[in-house]
This record gives C-alpha cells, sequence and structure tokens, in this order.
C-alpha cells in the first residue's frame, strides 16, 4: 500500500511565493493529473515532494505499507530509496553519459540493484529504440527519444509512486500520446501510482483516474472522478475554449 498526502502545502523562491496551501493526495494504484497552464506551480509542487524545494509551511507525509513517512525536511536520495522518483520537466539527462549508462544511473536505489537485468529488459522491451541506441549518447538523441530515455530511467529505480512532470512538453502531438500511452502501459506492467504534472488536458485525461486543477499556486478544483474533471467549468474555460 502506498498514499501520498498534502496538507495546506507553501512554497516559494525568495520572496516569491508560489504554493499557497496547497493540499491534495494520490492513492494506491491511481493515476492523478495535477493540471494547470505555465507558471502556475505544478512543477514547484514536485520539486517540494522530491525534497529539491524546501516548503515554507505544510506537510508532505508518504504512507507505505503500514508506516507513515514526513518528506519535508528529507534528501532527495532518501525519498527516491522510500521509492518516490520523478521524470523531471526537461529530462535532465546526463548528455555526455551514453544511454546504456544514463539507465544504470537510474538503479541507484538499493531494491533496485537486484532487478537491474530484468528493468533493463523490460525498459528495452517498451522502448525498442534505447536497445538500439544503448551506446550513443543521450544528448544526440531526438527530444523524443530523450523523453523515452528519463522515463525508462526513472523505471529502473524500480518506483512505488511516479511523479511525471510535464511529459508533452517540447513533443510533436504525436509522440506526446504516445508518451502517455506508454505511461499508462508501464503503470499497469509495474503496478505504480503516478501523479503527472501536465497542462495538456486532453491527454492527460485520457490515463487519469481524477485530477486536480492547480490555479496561481492554489488547488482551484479537485475532480474526485474523470467524469467531474470533465465537467468543470474550469476545464472549459482553460482546455476546451468555452
Amino acid at each position: 500500500m502506498i498514499r501520498l498526502a498534502i496538507d495546506f502545502l507553501e512554497a516559494g523562491y525568495g520572496a516569491v511565493r508560489a504554493l499557497h496551501g496547497v493540499s491534495l493526495e494520490v492513492r494506491q494504484g491511481e493515476t492523478v493529473a495535477l493540471l494547470g497552464t505555465n507558471g502556475n506551480g505544478k512543477s514547484t509542487l514536485m520539486k517540494c515532494i522530491m525534497g529539491l524545494l524546501k516548503p515554507t509551511r505544510g506537510t508532505i507525509v508518504l504512507e507505505t505499507d503500514g508506516g507513515r513517512t514526513e518528506l519535508t525536511g528529507r534528501s532527495p536520495h532518501e525519498i527516491v530509496a522510500l521509492g518516490v522518483v520523478m521524470v523531471p520537466e526537461g529530462r535532465r539527462l546526463f548528455p555526455r553519459l551514453s544511454v546504456r549508462e544514463n539507465l544504470l544511473l537510474g538503479a541507484f536505489r538499493h531494491e533496485a540493484r537486484g532487478e537491474i537485468g530484468q528493468n533493463l529488459a523490460l525498459c528495452h522491451e517498451a522502448f525498442p529504440v534505447l536497445q538500439e541506441r544503448s551506446s550513443q549518447l543521450a544528448g544526440s538523441l531526438s527530444g523524443g527519444q530523450q523523453q523515452m530515455l528519463a522515463i525508462a530511467r526513472a523505471i529502473m529505480s524500480a518506483p512505488r509512486l511516479l511523479l511525471v512532470d510535464e511529459p508533452s512538453v517540447g513533443l510533436s502531438p504525436v509522440l506526446v500520446k504516445q508518451m502517455i500511452d506508454t505511461i499508462a502501459s508501464l503503470k499497469q506492467r509495474f503496478g505504480l501510482t503516478v501523479l503527472m504534472a501536465e497542462q495538456n488536458f486532453q491527454q492527460a485525461s485520457r490515463i487519469a483516474d481524477r485530477g486536480y486543477i492547480i490555479v496561481n499556486g492554489e488547488i482551484a478544483f479537485e475532480g474526485r472522478n474523470l467524469r467531474e474533471l470533465q465537467g468543470s467549468e474550469l476545464v472549459k474555460s482553460y482546455y476546451l475554449g468555452s
């Protein structure tokens, strides 16, 4: 069992506050979409969960198999060790290392080291081009291939909770659909729980069980299921042009 609970979270950069009392939860086996246009706080929230940015207020609690761990104040490597892994916006690969080396670095988590061969085979099955280009430098891949590598690197860590930050950025519509479908497939295969920050509502809603809309650093709407999310006036205003 795994559950992420965020309550009254506030965070920012210097004097600029980016999150204002954000509360949300992600439950076992769900794909939850965090929707919002650029600059509304999606990436800031992801960074707080991963320990890359320290909140000024609020709590981030990870419940796993009956235990409760407060994530605020923990380092990123401690959070990864708990099974929480992020595919960051902009991929953040090691461009001068090979595709294979980037994938192996994803298996840093202790629990993943004994499954390197199995997970590598599964990543190659999901993304055959990564096997074909195993010795190629990551920085020389196309944008779509780099996104595949970023997702595969996260899978190499054998995560339980996968955070995906803006998987559609910089990709063509065809590749966006492919990435979203792949996330759904990997979720089923690995039994993942997924929190996906995305501004492309049409694609995110294809695999989300429910979601939140964040506006100016606040949760403006919570859709308890996909139908509620699709029927939201904010969705119609921001994403459907009505």
